[in-house]
């Protein structure tokens, strides 16, 4: 007999028994595997024990219950002897717990009280979302500035300038320059939606100085074409997510397209019958690319051969169970970096989803395209972003630059 059956068979779940056997049908149904749903089952069973043994209704555990069980020095039954469970054991047993609270066996968490919130803010999420058009990350990064700022700010139909440039000026002894521009950027925004709304004087946001930084001084991040054939081969390294990932940093090498465009793209975005794929990135600006025909053939493949078969509309899904998409954009920078490192790349500029997104505007252009047509393909606003490439052809610059004048007398 192994150790573990072992141990199963001399831990008594009590009463919780049955519960233990649905919630492994119920990960079972989330397809996760069947290591992996023994793993759950076993924590489950283990924490069923523990509170059979202390004689406790499952009525009667709380958060303070799931603590000591994660503390207690275990010496159930079974020969465990445990000085301390692992924090991955407590997450297992936890989830059980949060299955039998789900079912109503357990009772649910007491809701804690909203916290106070100042009344306009709300009516500025929404205008956010309806009238500019910004994503939820925005938008609930707009809020959380604005919350730390309108203690300060008092009424809006008090404000002035000298009041806004006074707030602005205290954040700046408190902040650094990169977290001063996101702040002053989330009231600007609050303060048109106060004009826009009749609620404070007009033209405040003008109050705001803006935070003097250097635009495109840099030099673009990108790699050579030839790097960039090596990442996507990197892929066939690979033995679980070898298609999907190989599609992921073709979409970004070949379109250009960011990481949030990716992680969103759903499968009724793909006209197959016209070659095209629909993004619909920052803003909600919504595009139609070409769809070349190497990266076709990859999403193809991915969605035919390794997607699992589950009802999700997105396209690209974690390869673990239970099977859904990517929780945040960042995601997919992960898997660029993680190919790059597969690569033997050890020297890359950055090693983000934006790497591929420079790469491929640098070779539309050294290919030669024009900067208004690497500009639509980017879905830059601005041809001022797009001429930041402009940049990559250094020897050309070396011509035309002007040798340093050195010091000038006065």
């Amino acid at each position: 007999m192994r150790e573990e059956d072992h141990c199963r068979w001399f831990l008594d779940p009590g009463p919780l028994a049955p519960w233990i056997d649905r919630f492994g049908a119920e990960l079972a149904g989330r397809r996760y595997s069947r290591l992996t749903i023994s793993g759950y089952t076993d924590a489950a069973r283990h924490f069923a024990a523990w509170v059979n043994s202390a004689s406790t209704p499952i009525q009667m555990v709380d958060a303070d219950s799931l603590r000591r069980f994660a503390d207690h020095r275990c010496e159930c039954s079974g020969g465990r002897r445990w000085s301390r469970i692992s924090t991955k054991y407590f997450r297992r047993a936890k989830r059980f717990y949060t299955f039998l609270q789900d079912i109503g066996v357990a009772p649910a968490a007491a809701s804690l009280p909203p916290a106070p919130t100042h009344p306009l803010l709300d009516d500025y999420q929404r205008w956010l979302r309806v009238h500019r058009g910004l994503s939820e990350r925005t938008v609930t990064r707009h809020r959380r500035l604005l919350t730390k700022l309108l203690p300060a700010l008092g009424e809006a139909h008090d404000y002035s300038a000298a009041l806004i440039r006074g707030v602005v000026r205290e954040w700046r002894e408190r902040t650094g320059p990169a977290d001063l521009r996101t702040i002053t950027s989330a009231l600007r925004s609050y303060l048109r939606f106060l004009a826009a709304a009749g609620l404070c004087r007009p033209n405040l946001d003008h109050a705001i100085s803006p935070v003097v930084q250097w635009r495109l001084s840099s030099l673009p991040r990108y790699l050579s074409a030839n790097d960039v054939e090596r990442v996507v081969a990197s892929c066939d390294q690979l033995s679980n997510g070898r298609l999907r990932d190989r599609a992921i940093l073709l979409l970004l090498a070949r379109l250009g397209l960011r990481a949030g465009d990716v992680a969103a793209l759903k499968l009724h975005d793909l006209d197959w019958a016209a070659g095209m794929v629909h993004v619909s990135g920052k803003a909600r600006r919504q595009v139609r690319l070409p769809l070349p025909q190497d990266v076709g053939n990859a999403v193809l493949a991915y969605i035919e051969q390794e997607r699992p078969r589950v009802g999700e509309q997105t396209v690209f899904l974690t390869m673990i169970a239970p099977y859904k998409p990517f929780a945040i954009s960042s995601s997919i920078s992960t898997i660029v970096a993680h190919a790059l490192k597969r690569a033997g790349i050890t020297d890359a500029p950055s090693t983000g989803a934006s790497l591929l997104r420079h790469s491929a505007a640098t070779a539309m252009l050294r290919s030669g395209a024009t900067l208004e047509a690497v500009g639509t393909v980017l879905r830059h606003r601005s041809l001022d972003m797009t001429a930041h490439y402009a940049k990559v052809d250094i020897a050309m610059l070396e011509r035309i630059a002007q040798p340093w004048p050195g010091e000038l007398a006065c």
